[in-house]
């Protein structure tokens, strides 16, 4: 299995499917679990469990990356690790509160008003699990591994369209959220990536972004609906508001976070940080 692994596409496959089956195998097991449980003690399970998921993807991805590279895991360097952790959760938070900030001033958000406490561990718990074993996924083994063998330009542009349709059948998904979330996410926190030379920067951006859209403002994320400390319905075109699917559907969304990602791409070539095209 070594031998195979030393050719990048065969890495790459092994890497993709041997993690997003382990993730969706722990999501469904645990989705699972959860429905034998009493709805009102289903959210205080679900944060530990999530944890758990979080720490065996973390055990996975170092036990592949060491035995088939043969390397230090550098990617998840522990030194500075909570920095970049908390500078990836501020930037998330930042830039989908902006977001909200704008269908508000576009007069897209019809209800506001403060909601409550009970749905933060259901909320830190989905974003948790998502935010660590998706990135592991498509920034540590596709974004990774494509950058190191085609470069970055084709890297971000094969992690991009794989995570968007990763997110194709989500409740209230369309062609529309497809491509938003490709555009808007997969190169952002593939740049994230790049610009880091680290995942716990992507990480934390994704669930900053995530527990802020759902968690703080209470609106849907990637179709699954959300209870947060301000209860909040939008109102308007889907293309503003991103209908079911939520605002990370809206074009709104693909503008704030497509500017962030030219900017953050600029900072990364400025930096050396950028792979040419390879054939």
């Amino acid at each position: 299995m070594r031998a195979v692994a030393r050719f990048t596409w065969a890495r790459l496959l092994l890497f993709t499917v041997s993690l997003l089956a382990a993730l969706i195998g722990l999501q469904v097991l645990i989705s699972l679990v959860a429905r034998q449980i009493p709805a009102t003690e289903r959210p205080l399970w679900l944060l530990p469990a999530k944890l758990l998921l979080g720490a065996l993807m973390l055990w996975l991805y170092r036990g592949e990356v060491q035995y088939f590279e043969r390397r230090n895991v550098s990617e998840l360097e522990p030194d500075g690790a909570g920095r970049r952790v908390a500078v990836g959760i501020v930037l998330g938070a930042v830039l989908f509160s902006v977001v909200f900030a704008f269908l508000a001033l576009g007069g897209y958000v019809q209800h506001l008003k403060f909601g409550a406490f009970t749905g933060l561990p259901e909320q830190l718990a989905t974003s948790f699990a998502a935010a660590v074993g998706e990135e592991l996924v498509f920034r540590g083994a596709v974004f990774r591994i494509t950058d190191e063998r085609l470069g970055t330009a084709a890297a971000l542009l094969i992690s991009s369209i794989l995570f968007g349709l990763l997110h194709a059948a989500n409740p209230g998904a369309t062609p529309v959220s497809t491509v938003a979330i490709a555009v808007e996410a997969g190169a952002l926190l593939g740049v994230a990536y790049s610009a880091s030379g680290s995942l716990w920067l992507p990480m934390g951006l994704h669930f900053g972004w995530n527990f802020t859209e759902g968690g703080v403002f209470g609106t849907a994320v990637s179709g699954g609906q959300s209870h947060g400390l301000i209860e909040s319905v939008l109102s308007g075109p889907t293309l503003m508001t991103g209908g079911t699917f939520g605002p990370e559907a809206s074009v709104i969304a693909v503008a704030v976070c497509v500017a962030a990602t030219a900017a953050a791409g600029v900072w990364t070539v400025r930096h050396g940080r950028w792979r040419p095209w390879r054939r």
